[in-house]
């Protein structure tokens, strides 16, 4: 892909647009509903858990204890009010694409309609990767929300099958992953968030 694929409107740091806490969720109460749903059926119970692009809520299933659940996120004040949380880091992943945490300590990674404003989704991904254990599995949901002056203008471009695609060949390029499968997660009723999920494992000798 060309580096204009990954361009944005708003080429201003990260840090500056996300400097503000927003105490918001960003798509509807259907749509959240299917993204906690899609995490009861993946995650492990008792696993350890990583909300990539996290927030101030996680949409976690409630009544499913997890042994760890840490968050990469942008905003401090909003990491801290995440009751999901047992800890967290403030991490720009556009402009540092490795994540901060060590080789194989997670079950389960999350990253929740925020895959959008990758500028360099495919070496996030492949580091995601390094930090799940084998067979680990990841749930990449999106619907059709966005901050338009900040997501790439590849997914502006796209539809939500599209965007389905787009996603696949990100994970392809990766390298570590298999089992990559596209879900339409959203509900059917009119004026409803849609909501897509890709599916994902790391594979299961990370050396191959």
């Amino acid at each position: 892909m060309s580096v204009d694929a990954f361009r944005r409107h708003d080429e201003t740091p990260d840090s500056l647009f996300y400097r503000q806490p927003r105490f918001v969720t960003h798509i509807d109460d259907a749509a959240i509903a299917a993204v906690t749903q899609i995490y009861r059926e993946l995650f492990p119970p008792d696993g350890d858990v990583l909300d990539l692009m996290s927030s101030w809520v996680s949409h976690l299933p409630p009544e499913v204890a997890y042994r760890h659940v840490f968050g990469v996120g942008m905003n401090d004040a909003e990491l801290a009010a995440n009751p999901r949380l047992n800890g967290y880091v403030v991490h720009d992943l556009n402009a540092r694409p490795s994540i901060p945490l060590a080789t194989a300590t997670f079950d389960a990674a999350a990253i929740c309609v925020s895959i959008q404003y990758l500028t360099n989704p495919v070496e996030v991904l492949r580091d995601l990767g390094r930090v799940l254990r084998p067979r680990g599995v990841l749930a990449i949901t999106f619907s059709n929300r966005c901050f338009p002056a900040k997501a790439v203008a590849i997914w502006q471009s796209l539809s939500d099958m599209g965007h389905g695609k787009l996603i696949g060949d990100y994970l392809r390029q990766a390298g570590n992953w298999t089992a990559v499968e596209l879900q339409d997660r959203g509900s059917a009723g009119p004026g409803l968030d849609p909501l897509y999920a890709v599916i994902a494992r790391t594979v299961a000798d990370q050396c191959a």
